[in-house]
C-alpha cells in the first residue's frame, strides 16, 4: 500500500501545476470569479496583471503549496472568471470587492495578498482600504499609487513610456495598431510568454477572454495626467490615502519599460511597517517569470518569517 501511494505521490510532483490545481468560482455581486487553488495553510490570493491569467503565478504556487493555500484568481474579463460588459464594471472598488468575495468564498477573514501589474494596483488599493483583511503584502512591479502619480506628473520620460496605456484608453480591441503597435489577438498578447508550452495555454486562456475588457481597466483606472510643463514646478501633492498596515516585500524587474523605477523612491514614507524591496537588473515587467527562482524563494523566505 505504501509503495502504490508512493508512486501516486511522484506522479502527482512530476505534474505541471496547471493539472495540479482545484478550480473554484466565488461570486463576487453576481460577477462570478474563477480561481486555482493549490496546498493547504494560511491563504496567500494572487492577482493576475495585463494580459494575463491565474497561470502565471505557477512557480510561485508550486513552491508556497508545501506551507500555504495559495490561490490565484482569474480576474474580471479574463480566462473563466465572468466578463461584464461597460467601463463602469472594472471600476476599483469592484476589483477590490472580486478579491474580497474570494477570501470570503474560502471561508476566511484575512489573507497575504499578492499582486503583479494591474494585479499590484488592486492588491495595493485592497491593503490600503480593507487593512483588516491583509495579512501581508507583496507586489511586483507595481509602484505605490502615490510614487506612480507622482512620476506621471513629473517625469516626462515616464509620462511618455506610459503612452501605450493612453492608446489603451482612447482606441477598441479591433484597431490594428492597439497592441504596442499591433491587433489584439491571442496570440499577440501572449507573445511575450518565453516558455512554448506555457504560451499555448495563455492562446487558449485568451481565446476565452475579453478583449474589451481587459482595456476597460485603463478607461476605468489609469491616471489621467499631464506631465508639468514649467521647470521647477512644484510636484503636486500625491493622492490622499491611508498607510499601508502591514509588512509590505516588494519585487521590481529594472528592465521594466512600463512601469521605471524611480516611482519606487518615498515608498517608505507611505508605509507604518517593513518594507523588504528587491530590485532585479536584467527582470523586465514580468519579473514573477523573468527572475522566477529568485521571486520565489525570497517569497517564501519572506512570508515564512515569523510563523
Amino acid at each position: 500500500m505504501m509503495s502504490v501511494l508512493l508512486s501516486f505521490a511522484i506522479m502527482a510532483l512530476g505534474k505541471d501545476v496547471y493539472d495540479r490545481v482545484e478550480h473554484g468560482y466565488a461570486d463576487s455581486d453576481g460577477v462570478k470569479i474563477h480561481y486555482a487553488s493549490l496546498g493547504k495553510g494560511p491563504l496567500v490570493v494572487m492577482i493576475h496583471g495585463f494580459p494575463d491569467f491565474w497561470y502565471t503565478w505557477r512557480d510561485q504556487m508550486d513552491a508556497l503549496s508545501s506551507d500555504f493555500k495559495v490561490v490565484a484568481i482569474d480576474t474580471r474579463g479574463y480566462n473563466k472568471s465572468d466578463k461584464p460588459e461597460g467601463v463602469a464594471s472594472y471600476a476599483m472598488p469592484l476589483l477590490v470587492g472580486d478579491v474580497a468575495a474570494v477570501i470570503r468564498h474560502l471561508g476566511r477573514d484575512k489573507a497575504i495578498i499578492v499582486g503583479h501589474d494591474w494585479g499590484g494596483m488592486v492588491a495595493w488599493q485592497f491593503a490600503l482600504n480593507m487593512p483588516e483583511m491583509t495579512s501581508r503584502l507583496v507586489i511586483l512591479n507595481l509602484p505605490h499609487p502615490n510614487g506612480l502619480s507622482r512620476e506621471l506628473r513629473t517625469n516626462p520620460q515616464q509620462y511618455e513610456n506610459s503612452a501605450y496605456a493612453r492608446v489603451f484608453q482612447e482606441k477598441t480591441p479591433d484597431a490594428p495598431d492597439v497592441f504596442f503597435g499591433r491587433p489584439m489577438t491571442p496570440e499577440t498578447i501572449s507573445g511575450w510568454v518565453r516558455d512554448p508550452e506555457a504560451r499555448k495555454r495563455y492562446v487558449e486562456a485568451f481565446e476565452r477572454s475579453d478583449f474589451t475588457a481587459m482595456l476597460n481597466y485603463y478607461k476605468a483606472n489609469y491616471p489621467r495626467v499631464s506631465p508639468e510643463k514649467t521647470a521647477g514646478a512644484t510636484p503636486p501633492a500625491p493622492p490622499t490615502l491611508p498607510k499601508a498596515k502591514m509588512p509590505v516585500l516588494m519585487f521590481h524587474g529594472l528592465d521594466d519599460q512600463a512601469l521605471l523605477s524611480g516611482a519606487l523612491n518615498n515608498t517608505w514614507d507611505w508605509l507604518e511597517k517593513d518594507l523588504t524591496l528587491v530590485t532585479i537588473p536584467g527582470a523586465g515587467h514580468f519579473v514573477q517569470q523573468d527572475a522566477s527562482e529568485l521571486v520565489t524563494k525570497t517569497m517564501k523566505w519572506w512570508l515564512s518569517r515569523d510563523r
